[in-house]
């Protein structure tokens, strides 16, 4: 006889930490620099079982889930996670919703997610009905901070271990990039594939000149050559660059409406997503869908442990960023985190949710 499922399950109350990690050294993009990175926590209880959910951001986030979501998510149904989203945008309406209130429903979409999944006993790549097992990963880092010593040792570390693309930081200094992107096709060697990212950093005249000296040493990946507001740009730079130079962007998109503009405009061949942004996983499958109607993939932005299984449920998928910072932060915060094999995340199905449970002792001295 089948088992019943009960469906009556209530949001009994929202928990919010938030922990700040240094970096292991300074690191900088072509528009920003940093030294250390936050995560919000947002953990929800209902039944017998806790969800989680994070987004890397400002503290301000944590004020938002607290001040606001949680009274509108707390005793509402834990299977009605589409629903109890709706909710928590309706409420950030007048708060200016784009930003730290979206990155706020990012992490409590992607907690209630992971509590529904755990209530039901299922792995959350299997509630989102999974297209693959298996998710293909770039490693990320090789910032404008690093020596050329640190930046080759970092990208030919990641093509030792079998991850086939690696993607460096451009822009901070134009005129020595390409000395740094020869630098690091020497040392990954000819045959795995090298992005770069310039963080809108470059005028469209700078990234026109740049992606020519790019393609000689097969850049294959040019992430926000100019401003990811700047679409006119962005469909110039993709449409005047060398043949076999993607052009990619979408990181920064925080509401549907921004993506559609970006894929409207022709502005990208890749669009990118960031779960922990956007609205969290519910936002970031309606991105996924926005692509497959235009024929596009998707490439999820950062943060590997949030994004594996959902990544799993994405048909036009390219793959997933394995950055640096954060997969340094969330094996420190978390066990079950996910080690790359043959270049991909393989979720572990034999663990509810997503996998992961909160080192809240480890984490305490990171307490923001």
């Amino acid at each position: 006889m089948a088992s019943v499922v009960k469906h009556d399950v209530g949001i009994d109350r929202l928990e919010v930490s938030a922990y700040t990690v240094p970096t292991d050294r300074p690191e900088s993009d072509g528009t920003a620099q940093w030294d250390a990175t936050t995560l919000i926590l947002v953990e929800a209880h209902g039944g017998d079982a806790t969800g989680l959910g994070y987004t890397y951001g400002d503290l301000a986030s944590g004020t938002v889930v607290r001040s606001v979501l949680a009274g509108v998510v707390e005793g509402r149904d834990a299977m009605s996670v589409t629903s109890t989203w709706e909710a928590m945008a309706r409420a950030c309406r007048n708060l200016g919703r784009p930003g730290v209130a979206s990155m706020a429903i990012g992490a409590v979409d992607a907690a209630l997610w992971d509590l529904k999944a755990r209530l039901l006993g299922l792995p959350l790549a299997t509630l989102l009905d999974a297209a693959r097992a298996q998710v293909p990963i770039y490693g990320s880092g090789g910032f404008t901070s690093y020596s050329d010593e640190q930046l080759a040792s970092q990208l030919g570390g990641w093509a030792e271990l079998g991850i086939p693309r690696v993607k460096m930081k451009v822009g901070r200094h134009p005129r020595h990039d390409s000395e740094r992107v020869r630098v690091a096709r020497q040392a990954i060697g000819p045959d795995t594939e090298l992005f770069v990212d310039a963080n809108g950093a470059l005028s469209r005249k700078q990234a026109l000149w740049y992606a020519e000296r790019f393609a000689e040493h097969g850049v294959g990946w040019f992430e926000e050559p100019v401003s990811s507001d700047d679409l006119d740009g962005l469909r110039l730079v993709r449409d005047r660059a060398p043949a076999g130079m993607e052009i990619a962007a979408g990181e920064y998109g925080y509401m549907l409406p921004y993506f559609e503009r970006m894929l409207a405009a022709g502005a990208v061949d890749c669009l990118q997503a960031d779960a922990t942004r956007c609205e969290g996983i519910t936002g970031f499958l309606r991105v996924a869908a926005l692509c497959q109607a235009r024929s596009l993939e998707l490439s999820a932005h950062c943060g590997p442990s949030i994004h594996a299984h959902p990544c799993c449920a994405v048909g036009p998928l390219r793959h997933l960023e394995y950055f640096h910072d954060h997969v340094r932060v969330e094996a420190l915060l978390f066990d079950g985190t996910l080690e790359p094999v043959e270049g991909t995340l393989r979720p572990d199905l034999t663990r509810p949710g997503n996998g992961l449970a909160f080192k809240h002792a480890d984490a305490e001295p990171y307490a923001a």
